[in-house]
């Protein structure tokens, strides 16, 4: 009875929420595109020109948010957008869908054929585990999908470059935080006005690798 009460007060928050009706009205997949573009606009990040990898991409609002930063003249995108996930995704003109595992090495081979031996300037992701409200076994999962993205990075960023990751505050986050600082030499935490005041996520963001 409870999940039912939850469920419906959950669909009222979101039929009201003015983030959703936004997200209709400009043609976003969800809501999500509006912490991106706070998170872009807060820390000047995506220009003309980057190549932008965005990891579970799914529906894809981050991917349509880069495609209106990166859109030149004539609509054609000027740098590059390749859209990871596991899931499916309806296509976004301009933007390159892998769909697979980025772990895998056949993936990556796909990936290395669309930008070559190119470094990435910014890697963005907003994965999240799928959670079981276990809160010792979620923490160690969102650990693992940072920790995941954060091994992108390293593997694929220019030295220069950024990476925006979902994080959750709770336990594990302190660890999170200062696997980041051991790779970057600038380390922020981000909550964008269009994350719930409800929700602990917390976006990460680093700059510059270290050597």
């Amino acid at each position: 009875m409870a999940k039912k009460k939850f469920s419906k007060e959950w669909l009222q928050q979101h039929i009201h929420d003015p983030y959703v009706k936004l997200a209709q009205q400009k043609g976003y997949r969800a809501r999500a595109a509006f912490k991106l573009t706070e998170i872009l606009d807060t820390e000047r990040l995506m220009r003309h020109g980057d190549i932008v990898i965005d990891l579970g991409a799914a529906p894809g609002s981050w991917s349509q948010v880069a495609r209106e930063r990166l859109v030149g003249k004539g609509g054609v995108i000027d740098g590059r957008i390749v859209a990871l996930d596991l899931l499916p995704m309806e296509p976004i003109a301009g933007v390159e869908f892998i769909q697979g595992d980025f772990r895998e090495d056949a993936v990556l081979e796909q990936l290395q054929q669309l930008i070559g031996d190119r470094r990435v300037d910014l890697v963005i992701s907003d994965m999240a585990p799928n959670l079981s409200g276990v809160a010792s076994a979620d923490s160690v999962r969102i650990q693992h999908v940072c920790e995941l993205a954060l091994e992108f990075s390293r593997q694929h960023l220019k030295p220069e470059g950024a990476l925006i990751v979902k994080a959750f505050h709770g336990s594990g986050f302190s660890q999170i935080v200062e696997s980041f600082k051991r790779h970057f030499e600038r380390v922020v935490e981000r909550k964008p006005k269009a994350s719930r005041d409800k929700s602990s996520e917390t976006f990460l963001v680093g700059r510059k690798l270290k050597g």
